[in-house]
């Protein structure tokens, strides 16, 4: 259900860009329901902030 309402939430388009501008190895290890999760601005699953450590500022997340 939690997928379901996610769809139907507009992307951040900012989030939808950062993704984009990832390097191809990072992006490599996104998951589907983490770059959902990431771009329609619901809570981050713990391994998804793993991977985006060292890309993101406190303000991004």
């Amino acid at each position: 259900m939690v997928e379901q309402e996610s769809h139907r939430k507009k992307p951040n388009p900012q989030k939808v860009a950062i993704l984009r501008a990832l390097p191809l190895e990072i992006k490599q290890q996104i998951t589907g329901e983490e770059a959902s999760a990431f771009i329609h601005d619901e809570e981050l699953p713990d391994s998804m902030l793993a991977k985006l450590k060292d890309y993101l500022t406190d303000e991004e997340l």
